[in-house]
């Protein structure tokens, strides 16, 4: 099975899409969804008994043109040794890195990556937010993802509607992330695949937070994550003339009953110049 190259590096995608290992006949549809970037899920996705057939499919596909990130299973269960073989596969463009924890764990995921490829730190538990600024330096890190369920379950949280309980701790990613020059993190999944205002919701609040994407469980959440992070319409126009008044002014100078000043003027650059080419949601603030 083969599959075109994803024009979006998951350095830089703004959605990256589960799909079980076990489930191979589901993989060229997932890189077909539009999704910037796709996981082929060992872990948590796959029941134990299926754990040596989701390896071998995910071998088959990135073993002849396919290319995926790999989401492989903990260093610490029966299965990581083998995981860690497949993660040399020259389809591999990353391995995301479930319970990262420390540094060392990144080190023994690298000495089995193509020279490409990077790593992809979930991190989703106590330890791993206590180490997290370590983790984030660590040599072939990309990005960090945000393991928000099992991170819940380890804190022993229960989240309420829009996850105020987490965000402080989204917080130390986004500041980790920044600290270390990796590009901005990827916030965790919405359950709620019925629920297209939770999810626009999440993913709009992810966004002003800090972060640059969202891991997603269906094809389906992949519309509304793209719309979410693209800049509204009226953010550019803001954009847009905050930059024709910059031209005939020196300096500080008011906008609009407004202070512009070089901070303003950076935020307006970088919607012109980096978001400008996603497509706007129409009447959005």
């Amino acid at each position: 099975m083969s599959a075109p190259a994803r024009p979006v590096s998951p350095l830089h995608a703004r959605s990256l899409l589960f799909v079980p290992g076990d489930r191979p006949e589901r993989y060229a549809k997932a890189v077909a969804s539009g999704a910037d970037a796709v996981i082929i899920d060992l872990e948590d996705a796959v029941a134990v008994d299926a754990k040596g057939a989701a390896r071998r499919a995910a071998h088959d596909y990135l073993g002849s043109g396919g290319q995926a990130l790999l989401r492989i299973n903990a260093l610490d269960t029966t299965w990581a040794n083998d995981d860690l073989s497949l993660c040399a596969a020259p389809g591999v463009l990353g391995v995301v890195c479930p319970k990262t924890e420390h540094p060392a764990d990144l080190a023994r995921i690298a000495a089995h990556l193509r020279p490409s490829a990077a790593l992809f730190p979930l991190i989703e538990t106590a330890k791993g937010l206590r180490d997290l600024h370590a983790i984030a330096a660590a040599d072939r890190v990309g990005r960090l993802l945000f393991g928000s369920v099992d991170l819940s379950l380890d804190l022993n949280l229960d989240p309420s509607e829009g996850e105020p309980e987490l965000s402080s701790y989204r917080a130390l990613l986004v500041l980790a992330s920044r600290a270390a020059g990796l590009t901005p993190p990827v916030d965790g999944v919405t359950r709620d695949l019925q629920n297209e205002v939770a999810l626009a919701g999440a993913t709009r609040a992810a966004s002003r937070a800090g972060f640059g994407a969202k891991l997603c469980l269906h094809p389906s959440q992949i519309a509304t994550v793209h719309r979410a992070f693209a800049p509204s319409a009226n953010e550019l126009a803001w954009a847009r003339r905050v930059l024709d008044a910059a031209r005939d002014q020196a300096g500080a100078f008011r906008f609009e009953g407004r202070m512009v000043d070089a901070p303003v003027l950076a935020r307006a650059r970088r919607l012109d110049a980096a978001l400008a080419g996603m497509s706007p949601v129409a009447g959005a603030s």
